[in-house]
């Protein structure tokens, strides 16, 4: 369950945008909630154990009728992702699923080969830096303290996949400051893609040198430095990907 600290995390404004940045026309729009609230959830968007705002004021929140959020928390207390309890301290809440194995490798690895996961670094890249130039130069001043909020509860995380969750709304932070909807939500639907093999183990120097390319990312946010935010998070891409391709190799060979 969240504690108290963990409260200011969560249905930040980078979360609803993300929620709300689905196309409207594939499926109904309760199923559509349903999708993306669930995504939150699954990515530490939305922290487990976190009390979700009355039905009212969600629905005026994601800009849905009452009756429709009703109909999406249904589903995702069908599928475990929320959970309700009655009474004067009652409510709805999320409800993370279980890794299976959180310190071991991502079972899906082996889905992508080497040339999958190369393209997906060039798309992150392209998305990402653009977020960071944009965020760099249009970010308000509240969103810069979001930021480095997120860098505390990445300095925080004890464990891969608290470090994953929070790494996942630290980058739809930044796409949220960038001011664009477009870029939030590629940059979510990257992280549903393959954010769950990043941020495998890594202990001592290697990580602590990962969460400082990070903070240095914000801090060039903050300054205003355009173009060395974009550069950072580029950098911090290219390391995610090399360590994701040498984890590959190492569990299943150099063939693609």
């Amino acid at each position: 369950m969240a504690s108290k600290s963990q409260a200011e995390f969560g249905l930040t404004t980078a979360t609803i945008r993300a929620i709300l940045s689905a196309d409207t026309e594939a499926t109904g729009r309760a199923d559509q909630i349903a999708q993306r609230l669930g995504q939150a959830i699954r990515l530490g968007l939305i922290l487990d154990g976190e009390q979700l705002p009355s039905e009212s004021e969600l629905s005026r929140r994601l800009g849905v009728a009452p009756v429709t959020l009703r109909e999406a928390l249904a589903t995702l207390r069908e599928r475990g992702l929320v959970v309700t309890r009655r009474g004067r301290a009652g409510g709805t809440l999320a409800h993370m699923p279980v890794e299976d194995d959180p310190a071991g490798p991502p079972p899906r690895l082996q889905e992508f080969s080497m040339q999958d996961i190369s393209d997906l670094s060039d798309h992150r890249r392209a998305i990402s830096g653009m977020a960071a130039r944009l965020a760099a130069e249009r970010a308000l001043p509240e969103e810069i303290e979001d930021l480095r909020t997120q860098i505390e509860r990445l300095t925080a995380a004890a464990t891969p996949g608290d470090r994953r969750r929070a790494d996942a709304q630290l980058n739809l932070e930044i796409a949220a400051a960038a001011q664009s909807t477009r870029l939030t939500h590629e940059e979510q639907q990257f992280r549903v893609e393959i954010g769950d093999l990043l941020w495998q183990p890594l202990d001592g120097d290697e990580l602590a040198a990962t969460i400082q390319s990070r903070a240095d990312l914000v801090d060039a946010i903050a300054r205003g430095d355009a173009e060395r935010a974009r550069a950072l998070a580029e950098e911090c891409i290219l390391a995610d990907t090399r360590r994701l391709l040498q984890l590959r190799i190492d569990l299943y060979g150099e063939r693609s």
